[in-house]
């Protein structure tokens, strides 16, 4: 699976593919309204519903090889602390590769997305997936904004995707290069 960073690792964190196993603990994250909002899922009315959809969809894209969130363990305690990867995206009928995240909320505002989003753009340029990779954030999500900036990247234009009114963030691999 090209775009996956299956056995990857940064200094705190090991990517690995998200498992069915793995459902019990990621369904936290669908609890959370607001970030529901954010991933565009909030109208499906139960957290089961929405975290089975979310494991559906990444495991799907494993399987048409357009790339998926990869499980994030902290590499201290082995607990899944989120998810993290790179994922193939059509945005106004063109491919990008979008680097993407999500964090249990326990684990957030300690540099885990930060360190999770640079390496998924490290991975990506080191290995010409992209001349230029994205990130779409609902532009109310002023926290993603802050990771995809940390990482690198500006706003590139704000569209409608899905329903919801987003920011583009993009980053050229010569402004990669060049850093």
């Amino acid at each position: 699976m090209k775009y996956t960073l299956q056995g990857q690792e940064t200094e705190r964190l090991q990517f690995r593919f998200l498992q069915i196993e793995d459902f019990d603990v990621w369904i936290k994250l669908f609890e959370d309204t607001e970030v529901c909002r954010f991933l565009g899922v909030d109208k499906i009315e139960t957290p089961n519903e929405r975290c089975r959809l979310w494991f559906e969809m990444t495991l799907e894209r494993y399987k048409k090889d357009l790339g998926g969130a990869n499980v994030l363990l902290d590499k201290a305690t082995n607990k899944i602390i989120g998810q993290s990867g790179l994922i193939v995206r059509e945005i106004e009928g063109k491919q990008e590769i979008e680097i993407a995240y999500s964090i249990l909320p326990e684990y957030r505002n300690k540099g885990f997305a930060s360190e999770s989003t640079k390496k998924c753009k490290d991975f990506a340029f080191e290995n010409n997936f992209s001349q230029s990779l994205i990130s779409i954030i609902n532009t109310e999500n002023c926290n993603s904004e802050k990771v995809a900036q940390k990482n690198g990247m500006k706003n590139d234009k704000t569209i409608e995707y899905n329903g919801m009114l987003v920011n583009i963030y993009r980053i050229d691999i010569a402004e990669w290069e060049n850093k």
